[in-house]
């Protein structure tokens, strides 16, 4: 039974896809936990958001941060368990390890933009980084 499930969210029509394919195709107990995670990437932050420091977020900080939350809370609701959110900042695939290991979480749900070329070497491969060091399993969603 999975316990803890770490789901891998971002802005893009990509995390649609993973909340159908995990709320339609994975047998979710009630008794499990879900944490959505969203990561803002410092290297393509617009805004400096100290979203994993509670308490520092600036008045510029909160539109994109309360967007970001507000999203998050619209997937929240759809899950027939408990959950939680979490919005950090910092390397994508090190921060989702990083909760994977805080949480203990016995699967990571992650979607799979599909880069290939040159556009994979430039922005790298979140997923595939998340699988190749991740402390459990992963289930990558790839888009349709």
């Amino acid at each position: 039974m999975l316990k803890t499930i770490l789901v891998a969210l971002d802005s893009s029509e990509l995390s649609h896809q993973v909340m159908e394919s995990l709320v339609g195709n994975l047998q979710i107990q009630s008794t499990s936990k879900m944490i959505l995670v969203h990561v803002i990437n410092r290297r393509n932050a617009e805004v400096e958001i100290a979203a994993d420091r509670p308490g520092t977020v600036g008045v510029q900080d909160e539109v994109p941060y309360r967007h970001l939350e507000k999203q998050l809370q619209s997937y929240q609701i759809q899950l027939p368990c408990k959950s939680e959110l979490e919005i950090v900042s910092g390397d994508p695939a090190e921060e989702i390890i990083r909760l994977a290991n805080i949480y203990r979480a016995d699967l990571i749900v992650i979607g799979n933009r599909g880069l290939t070329g040159m556009k994979r070497i430039i922005e790298g491969s979140v997923s595939s980084q998340v699988v190749a060091d991740a402390p459990c399993s992963v289930l990558v969603i790839k888009p349709q």
